[in-house]
């Protein structure tokens, strides 16, 4: 189960906030073989007076509306994997949420199931993934 981070610059609307979501979403189902019913994805905004980075790093001509994607999941997904990943996600969110794939920064942080609990303060390595059913 990935959570995702997204930050985005103040005053993006709830549209292309939702279409980044989708857009991320769609990429790790596609990529990773993740479930569907995984989604766990927090979008804050930043104000751009607060965020400083290089517009030209590696490169790459960034906009003042860098989009960063955060991806905390569990280990194990191949280099190939991952290069699928973020290239999904670039291209998604180029499509769902009119995000140039320049603007778009990803990064993974990799854990394993005993750095988890996903409710009730169960640890999740003793869990078997189930679809929910607590009303």
């Amino acid at each position: 189960m990935p959570f995702i981070r997204v930050a985005v610059k103040k005053g993006t609307s709830p549209v292309q906030k939702k279409g980044i979501v989708d857009g991320v979403h769609q990429a790790l189902v596609d990529s990773i073989n993740m479930p569907t019913d995984e989604l766990f994805n927090l979008i804050t905004e930043y104000e751009p007076e607060d965020f400083f980075y290089n517009r030209k790093f590696n490169g790459i001509a960034r906009s003042d509306n860098l989009v960063v994607v955060e991806i905390t999941m569990r280990r194990g997904r191949s280099d190939a994997m991952k290069k699928m990943l973020y290239a999904k996600i670039a291209e998604n969110l180029e499509k769902y949420a009119d995000v140039s794939p320049k603007d778009v920064f990803i990064f993974t942080h990799e854990n394993d199931y005993s750095d988890w609990s996903v409710g009730n303060g169960q640890f999740a390595m003793g869990l078997v993934q189930q679809p929910g059913t607590d009303a």
